[in-house]
């Protein structure tokens, strides 16, 4: 059996966040005798459907989006069990390549995932591709039934990388939604050329990014800030917030989900801005349409 790993658990916000909030960027992991994971990258964390909404009810958030992790590549059981038990108040991202037949799309639509993810990254460790990611050429032979479903493709990739990705898909009906704040390099500034492609992306809405701040940052976060603003001026109806709890392969980096949801409501004070991008944004791009 898999050695499982405790997760750190949300304390609660500061901040009150508005009904039907959501965090855009979550995983799941299922119980490793119902749902065993194959090779990781990282220990597996313990965290179960039931942990999952217990790290969202601390947060005071109703929604989540599950994204699949990769050490279960393609096999979506665990993804599947965990929106089947979510009410309605979960959506997900599931992975899956070329090969997926159409029957299987079609499932997960109606559990209601509503993109695919992309890893163009390499591990850090070794070099390689993360164990169990998806990548580009994938994503270019999906690209047709991305489009027939609505999905978008959720990519996590440097911010040059990202940003070619965008450009490729342009014209093609697939929305692209950034990982981790598009993998900005705060030390490269304001003026890195890639940081400047994305703002113009975001600008013109052919991308989204997910504010969240805890793999391009330090725990102080002070020095993305200014990143942060820059995306909310250029357009805040292509932002999600997301925690990416349980923070695989961080151990004890791994952040407070409640801390990282009072950064946002510090950095982003207006409250029709915190209902725009934890409310009315995710609704959009997941279907969230009943008010639960």
């Amino acid at each position: 059996m898999t050695a499982l790993t405790a997760p750190r658990m949300p304390a609660a916000p500061a901040f009150v966040a508005p009904r039907n909030a959501c965090d855009a960027h979550t995983h799941v992991f299922g119980a490793p005798d119902d749902f065993p994971a194959g090779p990781s990258s990282y220990p597996i964390p313990r965290a179960t459907a039931p942990v999952h909404r217990a790290a969202l009810a601390a947060m005071g958030v109703d929604r989540g989006v599950l994204v699949q992790p990769a050490p279960y590549g393609t096999d979506t059981r665990a993804l599947e069990h965990a929106l089947a038990a979510g009410g309605g108040r979960l959506a997900g991202i599931a992975a899956a390549d070329a090969t997926v037949t159409d029957s299987t799309l079609d499932r997960l639509h109606a559990l209601g995932v509503r993109g695919l993810r992309f890893n163009l990254r390499t591990d850090p460790r070794t070099g390689a591709p993360f164990q169990g990611a998806i990548g580009a050429a994938d994503l270019e032979a999906l690209v047709p039934r991305l489009r027939e479903r609505g999905w978008h493709a959720q990519v996590w990739a440097s911010i040059g990388d990202g940003v070619r990705a965008v450009d490729s898909l342009a014209g093609r009906g697939v929305t692209v939604v950034f990982d981790h704040m598009a993998q900005l390099v705060p030390a490269r500034g304001m003026d890195d050329p890639g940081f400047r492609r994305l703002l113009g992306q975001v600008r013109a809405g052919a991308a989204w990014v997910k504010l969240s701040l805890c793999r391009v940052s330090t725990p102080e976060y002070a020095d993305v800030r200014p990143f942060h603003d820059a995306l909310v001026e250029a357009n805040p109806e292509r932002l999600l917030w997301g925690s990416d709890w349980p923070y695989v392969a961080m151990a004890e980096r791994a952040p407070d989900a409640g801390r990282l949801l009072d950064v946002f409501a510090e950095w982003t004070a207006d409250q029709d801005l915190q209902r725009r991008i934890l409310v009315a944004n995710p609704s959009q791009l997941f279907d969230f349409t009943e008010d639960r």
